[in-house]
């Protein structure tokens, strides 16, 4: 499984909190994940202030006149529904070669919500549950040569809500897997080039989508059949999306967030991750 919190970013985050949270029971028993969780419920537990706090919204809107003026765009939606209890599964596709921060960006969204008030367990609270998914189990080098384990392969993967396909080099099983998945899942989103692996299993046809910026003729040149939009964050379908590249798929993963919990959620989570764009806000 990816481990995705260092320890010491750990240590560093509960001397921020200035005290050690109390222990939680959970069903998962990594330790990375687990001492996330601690911490995820001590800030909540300081309450939501900063979300709007005066120091935050400096911050934010500094960021902003730094950031691209791009923002998502929205062709199709609806309001995403989430169960009342129990996770949302999200299933985080990787093969050789793939981009690390597109698929880390929102491995990390989706594992900093958490939402008190569904309840006293902590699979209600962090609704997303995230797992790998590959051709195999085997170790898989990703950019610049690290290594992640798939939990799952694409035969035995448990059902999932939420599709993430980051850039990668993919192959014909996962084109099959896609086009087997997509039309029984909430969301099939891409990240950066991911949108050709969506464009070679035929989800894109008809459809507009987005890409990153430097693939954006040889993708117009590839797949005409798609409405290639430029210079947007993301491109928000009702079941299908795509982002741009690196740090839009951290957009178009709040996004999806706000779409299932509301703004308030998503907002509270930027302040989490320290994600200061706007660019996710349609």
């Amino acid at each position: 499984m990816m481990q995705y919190m260092k320890p010491d970013v750990l240590g560093l985050r509960a001397a921020h909190w200035g005290e050690t949270s109390p222990s939680l029971t959970t069903r998962r028993t990594e330790a990375a994940v687990y001492d996330r969780r601690k911490f995820l419920s001590k800030a909540l537990a300081a309450g939501t202030a900063a979300v709007v706090s005066p120091i935050v919204a400096a911050r934010a809107a500094a960021e902003e006149s730094k950031t691209s003026d791009g923002k998502g765009v929205v062709v199709s939606t609806s309001k995403l529904t989430a169960p009342s209890k129990g996770g949302i599964g999200v299933a985080v596709v990787v093969s050789e070669g793939a981009t690390v921060i597109d698929f880390a960006g929102p491995w990390d969204v989706f594992g900093s919500v958490m939402i008190p008030e569904r309840g006293p367990d902590m699979a209600d609270q962090m609704p997303f549950h995230l797992f790998m998914v590959s051709e195999k189990t085997e170790p898989v080098k990703v950019e610049n040569g690290m290594k992640v384990i798939p939990d799952y392969t694409f035969a035995n993967v448990p059902s999932c809500q939420v599709v993430v396909v980051p850039a990668q080099q993919g192959s014909k099983e996962l084109e099959s897997w896609l086009r087997k998945i997509a039309p029984v899942a909430d969301v099939t989103m891409s990240v950066c080039v991911g949108a050709t692996q969506l464009a070679k299993a035929g989800l894109l046809n008809g459809k507009s989508a987005t890409t990153h910026p430097d693939h954006y003729e040889h993708f117009a040149k590839e797949f005409p059949q798609v409405d290639l939009k430029r210079g947007v964050r993301f491109v928000e379908n009702e079941k299908i999306s795509t982002s741009g590249g690196e740090t839009c798929g951290i957009d178009l993963s709040l996004r999806v967030v706000e779409r299932y919990f509301g703004r308030a959620v998503a907002a509270r989570t930027a302040v989490f991750i320290e994600h200061q764009g706007k660019g996710w806000m349609v």
